[in-house]
């Protein structure tokens, strides 16, 4: 496992935690903010995979 796959699940996590606060207390900003951390913790977490892979 390397730093990219690490950061990205970290990050994914973090925004799942934001998405949720955010629905928790009503902010679609805050839910906008996290699925969008969510999306760039996937994508490193992608980057991750494929640098693993070679």
């Amino acid at each position: 496992m390397n730093k990219d796959q690490v950061k990205g699940s970290i990050k994914k996590t973090a925004g799942k935690v934001q998405q949720k606060v955010g629905e928790a207390v009503g902010s679609e900003k805050q839910q906008a903010k996290g699925i969008g951390k969510q999306i760039e913790g996937s994508v490193q977490k992608g980057i991750g995979n494929a640098k693993e892979n070679r």
